[in-house]
Protein backbone atom coordinates (compact mmCIF):
# COMPACT_ATOMS: atom_id res chain seq x y z
CA UNK A 1 0.00 0.00 0.00
CA UNK A 2 1.39 3.19 -1.08
CA UNK A 3 2.38 5.93 1.66
CA UNK A 4 0.08 8.88 1.94
CA UNK A 5 0.97 11.88 1.26
CA UNK A 6 1.88 14.13 3.28
CA UNK A 7 -0.20 16.80 4.36
CA UNK A 8 0.55 20.14 2.67
CA UNK A 9 0.12 23.82 4.89
CA UNK A 10 1.09 27.12 3.74
CA UNK A 11 1.63 29.95 6.08
CA UNK A 12 0.69 33.28 4.71
CA UNK A 13 1.74 36.95 5.70
CA UNK A 14 2.22 40.29 4.59
CA UNK A 15 6.09 40.56 3.17
CA UNK A 16 7.36 36.79 4.00
CA UNK A 17 9.97 38.05 5.83
CA UNK A 18 9.73 37.29 9.27
CA UNK A 19 6.92 35.68 10.98
CA UNK A 20 6.06 33.45 8.32
CA UNK A 21 9.31 32.38 7.49
CA UNK A 22 9.97 31.69 11.35
CA UNK A 23 6.52 29.73 11.50
CA UNK A 24 7.48 27.17 8.71
CA UNK A 25 10.89 26.26 10.13
CA UNK A 26 9.12 26.01 13.38
CA UNK A 27 6.72 23.76 11.67
CA UNK A 28 9.16 21.36 9.98
CA UNK A 29 10.62 21.28 12.71
CA UNK A 30 8.07 20.14 15.13
CA UNK A 31 6.96 17.74 11.99
CA UNK A 32 10.30 16.22 12.37
CA UNK A 33 10.51 15.82 15.79
CA UNK A 34 6.88 14.49 15.63
CA UNK A 35 7.88 12.26 12.75
CA UNK A 36 4.87 13.62 11.45
CA UNK A 37 4.65 14.03 7.43
CA UNK A 38 4.26 17.31 6.52
CA UNK A 39 4.85 19.49 3.00
CA UNK A 40 5.42 23.11 4.84
CA UNK A 41 5.73 26.33 2.59
CA UNK A 42 5.51 29.82 3.43
CA UNK A 43 4.35 32.85 1.32
CA UNK A 44 3.33 36.34 1.22
CA UNK A 45 1.19 38.54 -0.17
CA UNK A 46 4.40 40.86 -1.49
CA UNK A 47 7.95 39.21 -1.25
CA UNK A 48 10.36 41.00 -0.09
CA UNK A 49 13.22 39.86 1.95
CA UNK A 50 14.08 37.35 4.93
CA UNK A 51 14.94 39.43 7.96
CA UNK A 52 17.65 39.43 10.31
CA UNK A 53 16.52 39.58 13.33
CA UNK A 54 14.49 35.62 12.18
CA UNK A 55 17.37 34.45 10.49
CA UNK A 56 18.72 35.23 14.19
CA UNK A 57 16.14 34.04 16.97
CA UNK A 58 16.15 30.64 14.84
CA UNK A 59 19.08 30.13 14.49
CA UNK A 60 19.38 30.07 18.24
CA UNK A 61 17.23 26.81 18.14
CA UNK A 62 19.58 25.51 16.30
CA UNK A 63 17.48 26.05 12.80
CA UNK A 64 18.39 28.06 10.00
CA UNK A 65 16.87 30.09 7.29
CA UNK A 66 19.73 30.17 5.14
CA UNK A 67 18.42 29.01 2.12
CA UNK A 68 14.83 31.03 2.71
CA UNK A 69 14.50 33.19 0.71
CA UNK A 70 10.88 35.60 0.61
CA UNK A 71 8.06 34.68 -2.29
CA UNK A 72 4.51 35.54 -2.91
CA UNK A 73 2.01 32.71 -3.12
CA UNK A 74 2.28 32.23 -6.61
CA UNK A 75 6.46 31.31 -6.55
CA UNK A 76 5.04 28.20 -4.37
CA UNK A 77 4.60 24.64 -6.00
CA UNK A 78 0.92 24.18 -6.48
CA UNK A 79 0.05 27.16 -5.04
CA UNK A 80 -3.91 26.43 -4.89
CA UNK A 81 -3.24 22.82 -3.55
CA UNK A 82 -2.68 23.03 0.15
CA UNK A 83 -4.83 21.13 3.21
CA UNK A 84 -4.25 23.95 6.04
CA UNK A 85 -3.69 27.86 5.15
CA UNK A 86 -2.55 29.40 7.53
CA UNK A 87 -2.31 33.58 7.97
CA UNK A 88 -0.16 35.09 10.68
CA UNK A 89 -0.90 38.20 10.47
CA UNK A 90 -4.41 40.39 9.94
CA UNK A 91 -3.59 41.72 6.41
CA UNK A 92 -2.61 38.44 5.25
CA UNK A 93 -5.77 37.27 6.23
CA UNK A 94 -7.93 40.05 4.77
CA UNK A 95 -5.81 39.58 0.82
CA UNK A 96 -5.82 35.17 0.97
CA UNK A 97 -7.19 34.07 -1.81
CA UNK A 98 -10.10 31.55 -1.34
CA UNK A 99 -9.01 28.06 -1.57
CA UNK A 100 -10.89 24.77 -2.80
CA UNK A 101 -13.48 23.35 -0.23
CA UNK A 102 -10.94 20.82 1.00
CA UNK A 103 -8.88 23.51 2.02
CA UNK A 104 -8.82 24.46 5.78
CA UNK A 105 -8.06 28.25 7.07
CA UNK A 106 -6.55 29.19 9.97
CA UNK A 107 -5.75 32.40 11.67
CA UNK A 108 -3.09 32.95 14.26
CA UNK A 109 -2.11 36.16 14.43
CA UNK A 110 1.21 37.26 15.90
CA UNK A 111 2.73 40.79 16.60
CA UNK A 112 4.91 41.89 14.12
CA UNK A 113 8.85 41.61 15.73
CA UNK A 114 10.54 43.90 12.79
CA UNK A 115 11.86 46.92 14.14
CA UNK A 116 11.60 45.44 17.81
CA UNK A 117 14.67 44.48 19.89
CA UNK A 118 16.02 40.93 20.00
CA UNK A 119 14.19 39.80 22.74
CA UNK A 120 11.15 41.21 20.99
CA UNK A 121 11.73 38.56 18.16
CA UNK A 122 12.27 36.18 20.72
CA UNK A 123 9.10 36.58 21.98
CA UNK A 124 7.35 35.91 19.08
CA UNK A 125 9.35 33.16 18.00
CA UNK A 126 8.51 31.71 21.11
CA UNK A 127 4.79 32.28 20.97
CA UNK A 128 4.91 30.81 16.72
CA UNK A 129 6.60 27.64 18.22
CA UNK A 130 4.24 26.90 21.01
CA UNK A 131 1.60 27.71 18.62
CA UNK A 132 2.68 25.52 15.72
CA UNK A 133 4.30 22.58 17.84
CA UNK A 134 0.35 22.70 19.22
CA UNK A 135 -0.78 22.53 15.39
CA UNK A 136 1.42 19.22 14.86
CA UNK A 137 0.68 18.02 17.48
CA UNK A 138 -3.01 17.40 17.15
CA UNK A 139 -2.52 16.56 13.38
CA UNK A 140 -0.19 13.51 14.68
CA UNK A 141 -2.65 12.47 17.44
CA UNK A 142 -5.27 12.86 14.96
CA UNK A 143 -7.45 15.81 16.47
CA UNK A 144 -8.48 18.65 15.29
CA UNK A 145 -6.06 21.37 15.04
CA UNK A 146 -7.38 25.14 16.81
CA UNK A 147 -9.28 27.01 14.98
CA UNK A 148 -7.74 30.12 15.90
CA UNK A 149 -4.90 31.27 18.10
CA UNK A 150 -7.23 31.83 21.04
CA UNK A 151 -8.95 28.43 20.92
CA UNK A 152 -4.84 27.00 20.86
CA UNK A 153 -3.85 25.08 24.18
CA UNK A 154 -0.37 27.18 23.46
CA UNK A 155 -2.51 29.99 24.37
CA UNK A 156 -4.99 28.73 26.91
CA UNK A 157 -2.28 27.36 29.07
CA UNK A 158 -0.31 30.69 29.43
Amino acid sequence: MPAPHPTRVLILCTHNSARSQMAEALLRDAARRLDLKLDVHSAGTEATQVKDGARTVIAELGLNLDHHTSKTLWDVPDAQNFDYVITVCDSAAEACPVYPGRTERRHYPFLDPSGGSLDRWRQVRDQLRGQFDAFALALKEGRPVPPTYEDSPAVTAQ
